[in-house]
């Protein structure tokens, strides 16, 4: 697939319908400078000029696929709280169905980060982790129930709060099979996956672990193609999934097909800022590639370029269609 074909896929996004499940944060960034370090301790002290509420985690990978062109809806769970509610309203103010979004007991999951002269100082979290109580894991359930046959690709992001669980994934991979041997469609499934939760991954058609996590999961040390190609087949076989793809950083991707191909695939990016997000957006950009009928390995090309172009923003940055199609000129 040249570049020519590669920019026809891109302006085939806004015909793609994701399904994004896991876990939804709030990402809460507070921006200030440093000019003195604190006389009660050693620690700068922030003058904070600015505040933003920005859709993370699970919610930021649906922001992606919106920024890019491409449609979708979100399935997870949130607090009966404030921050919900503004999640629930942001959500809803990209002209997306919140119908998906269950509220739980549990309050909305925050990660707050100070930034000062474009770097982080500090983060702290709020959040409650553990399996979700019988009524929320419920309302994904039916929601899953009701509407997946109408989405093109799904995605799975595992923040490990949770919501990505065994009964759900469980449902999720009996609704897959389901689908495909009533009406023949497989539907592609991407998984951004947390080594502790590998098994729920069972069957999925690509699996997005970063170096360290590859690293973790098949405890290998990454050094060489021969090591790194042991890596992703022991992945790759320990939960059958097809394909797996590696991100490397400034290394760039990985990629082993299910015909046994290992391919890399440089990195894009002339110049790294922040990398919050970046597997959010890979993961995105890889599904909406696949949803319109790419192979995995151009899927993947997609999605490198697009995560070159995010890790050269500060913040919980998106890239848009625009962003991705000049990158491929």
């Amino acid at each position: 697939m040249n570049k020519i074909q590669l920019e026809e896929a891109i302006q085939r996004f806004k015909d793609a319908k994701v399904l994004v499940i896991g876990d939804i944060i709030v990402d809460h960034f507070i921006w200030g400078k440093v000019s003195r370090i604190s006389p009660e301790a050693p620690v700068p002290v922030v003058n904070v000029s600015r505040e933003e509420m920005l859709l993370g985690g699970a919610a930021n990978v649906l922001k992606n696929i919106f920024s890019l062109g491409g449609r979708g809806e979100l399935c997870g769970i949130i607090g009966r709280d404030e921050l919900g509610t503004r999640l629930v309203d942001m959500v809803e103010e990209l002209s997306i169905n919140s119908n998906g979004i269950v509220h739980g007991r549990r309050p909305t999951t925050v990660k707050t980060r100070i930034v000062a002269q474009g770097q982080q100082v500090v983060r702290f979290d709020r959040e409650q982790v553990g399996i979700p109580s019988k009524g929320p894991l419920g309302g994904m359930i039916e929601f899953l129930d009701e509407h997946l046959s109408g989405f093109d690709a799904i995605i799975v992001s595992d923040y490990a709060k949770g919501v990505v669980n065994e009964q759900f994934m469980t449902h999720l991979h009996q609704c897959r099979k389901n689908l495909f041997e009533k009406s023949g469609r497989k539907i592609p499934l991407v998984v951004d996956p947390k080594p502790s939760n590998l098994h729920h991954y069972v069957g999925a058609t690509v699996i997005t672990p970063n170096h360290l996590e590859a690293k973790n999961i098949s405890g290998m040390e990454l050094q060489e193609e021969p090591s790194i190609h042991a890596a992703a087949r022991f992945i790759r076989d320990e939960i059958g999934c097809e394909n797996v793809l590696i991100t490397r950083g400034e290394a760039g991707m990985t990629l082993l097909r299910d015909d046994n191909t290992l391919t890399t695939i440089p990195a894009m990016a002339k110049e790294v800022y922040d990398v919050t997000g970046a597997g959010d957006t890979v993961v995105a950009t890889l599904a909406l590639g696949l949803a319109v009928g790419c192979s995995v390995e151009h899927a993947a090309m997609l999605a490198n370029h697009a995560a070159g172009i995010v890790v050269g923003k500060i913040g919980t940055a998106s890239v848009n269609m625009a962003e991705l199609s000049d990158c491929l000129k």
